[in-house]
């Protein structure tokens, strides 16, 4: 079992920036693909960022492309969502999540260890 928990939402202005943190669990968090998703209300949870376990494959949303950076540090269990360049359509509960695989996936489906989620709010 994986133990993952989010940290960093909080209530941002328009423009602003704000740094997610995600700490799991686990003495191979360097095998993990860790990924990052959102759900607004009344919206399906969607894909925002993944990085490989060794941070060699990173991919986004293209809503987010240019505005958010994903990494990882591995020496601390930690990967990191930066969010710049804040939206109102930014607002939702930020979740991440761990995939035990070989492959980089961007559905939600194949992750298997969720954290509780983190609330992001973003005002216009």
């Amino acid at each position: 079992q994986v133990q993952v928990a989010e940290f960093g939402g909080g209530l941002v202005q328009a423009g602003g920036s704000l740094r997610l943190s995600c700490a799991a669990s686990g003495r191979t968090f360097s095998n993990y693909h860790m990924g990052w998703f959102r759900q607004a209300p009344g919206k399906e949870r969607e894909f925002v960022a993944v990085i490989s376990g060794r941070s060699s494959t990173i991919r986004y949303a293209d809503s987010v492309k240019g505005r958010f950076t994903i990494s990882r540090d591995n020496a601390k269990n930690t990967v990191y969502l930066q969010m710049n360049s804040l939206k109102p359509e930014d607002t939702a509960v930020y979740y991440c999540a761990v995939h035990q695989g070989l492959v980089v996936h961007t559905s939600s489906k194949e992750y298997d260890y969720w954290g509780q989620g983190t609330q992001v709010t973003v005002s216009s």
